[in-house]
């Protein structure tokens, strides 16, 4: 218990975490006043309304800030670096900065002492708030982290207190949903072995009956801006893709997903227009960049979502990979024909002004390549390719022989 007093900013959805640290911050760490900042990055309606009611059931003042294109734009953002962690199209990860810079914009204009979280202490959203909120004079507070608390504990807790929760799914599982993906977690799934019923899916369908689908998505500088001829703004398109694609089932990754603290953990994500769009981004790429580009841009890919993966779409090194992205990205325009089917989503076609491509020197039926290159120049070429491996494995092989034939005559003088 502390003897902190005044006003502490509490990132708030009205689950039973942060229902339960409106209580503790006010019991066991002597803040007079709690005020609930509920940011949206494309929740449902239902809880902000769960929220709101909550928020009046405990007297807390809530503020709710719109921050759906910002988290939408990185988005995009991440679709020009193709990221994903492990398989996973980062859509949580990505909503943390996001939801913390706006908090703490909340928290510092309110004139609050303190900022607060209801993560726990072994999953990766605390590292992510506390990035950003460290950067500012206010005290951090983490009360699940910092009190050991359990779900079980927490239930018994509300209970005793008569406190206003659901806890998501009558507290069954811990899920967060964002316009970039919906995560499922906790109760039997956090066994491997359980194989989890259809009904954790709330934006992917059952594919079986589904006629296969095309969707056309158009981009430029490597961000999509419309689908099928349409133009979107970031969130439209987002959303019409969510819906589009998760009808076709695409979008599910099932996986044993490696945390910041060394943590492996059973994660259940849906995610249909993240899917959609980094197939068909990296289609366009493959288009128009080079090989060596292609090569060292996988490269640079890995670092940013690893950066992104840690809430750290700041640091320095974040930006100075974005510097090569955005570079390479300026020719990543065109468009790319998805087809959406029996939950796959497969690119089909592509086109672009700036295709690294020549139809006549890559057909089989054209004799020339380009600029006077004939196939039988290739002949040198192909006399080369291979060469010092070759040489390489040649001299091992005399120097293995040697190595007998002296072992031979050593053992025979000895005789």
């Amino acid at each position: 218990m502390t003897d902190e007093n005044g006003t502490v900013a509490l990132a708030f959805s009205g689950g039973l975490d942060t229902t339960v640290c409106v209580s503790l911050l006010k019991e066991e760490y002597g803040y007079d006043e709690v005020i609930g900042v509920t940011v949206d990055v494309g929740q449902p309606d239902y809880e902000f309304e769960e929220a709101e009611e909550t928020a009046e059931a405990l007297g807390v003042e809530q503020y709710v800030v719109d921050a759906k294109a910002e988290f939408a734009d990185l988005c995009l953002k991440a679709v020009k670096a193709n990221a994903d962690y492990q398989g996973y199209p980062l859509g949580t990860a990505l909503a943390r900065p996001v939801i913390a810079k706006a908090i703490l914009s909340v928290a510092e204009e309110e004139g609050c002492d303190g900022i607060a979280h209801g993560c726990t202490g072994k999953g990766n959203d605390q590292l992510r708030f506390e990035a950003i909120w460290r950067d500012s004079d206010l005290a951090v507070t983490a009360p699940v982290r910092e009190l050991g608390l359990t779900r079980e504990w927490e239930n018994e807790y509300a209970r005793e207190q008569g406190l206003p929760v659901e806890g998501g799914d009558g507290g069954r599982y811990s899920i967060d949903t964002n316009l970039w993906s919906r995560s499922i977690e906790g109760s039997e799934l956090e066994d491997p072995s359980t194989i989890p019923s259809d009904d954790i899916y709330k934006w992917t369908e059952n594919p079986s009956a589904k006629e296969p689908e095309l969707v056309e998505v158009t981009f430029e500088d490597g961000e999509p801006v419309a689908l099928d001829g349409e133009d979107l703004d970031s969130v439209e398109l987002v959303e019409q893709l969510n819906e589009q694609a998760g009808a076709h089932g695409v979008g599910r990754t099932d996986m044993m997903e490696d945390r910041m603290l060394g943590l492996k953990v059973r994660e259940n994500y849906e995610h249909p227009a993240a899917t959609v769009l980094l197939t068909a981004h990296e289609a366009l790429e493959g288009l128009v960049l080079t090989q060596e580009e292609r090569q060292f841009k996988a490269q640079v890919d890995q670092q940013w979502s690893q950066k992104a993966y840690e809430g750290l779409v700041d640091a320095p090194l974040t930006g100075a990979l974005e510097a090569f992205i955005d570079d390479t990205n300026e020719r990543v325009t065109g468009t790319v024909t998805v087809k959406l089917e029996a939950g796959h989503c497969r690119p089909v076609s592509r086109e672009s002004e700036y295709a690294v491509y020549s139809e006549s020197a890559a057909s089989f039926n054209e004799e020339a390549i380009t600029g006077g290159i004939t196939q039988q120049d290739a002949t040198g070429v192909a006399k080369y390719h291979g060469f010092q491996s070759r040489l390489a494995n040649d001299i091992l092989e005399d120097a293995k022989q040697g190595k007998t034939a002296a072992d031979g005559s050593g053992n025979a003088s000895e005789e």
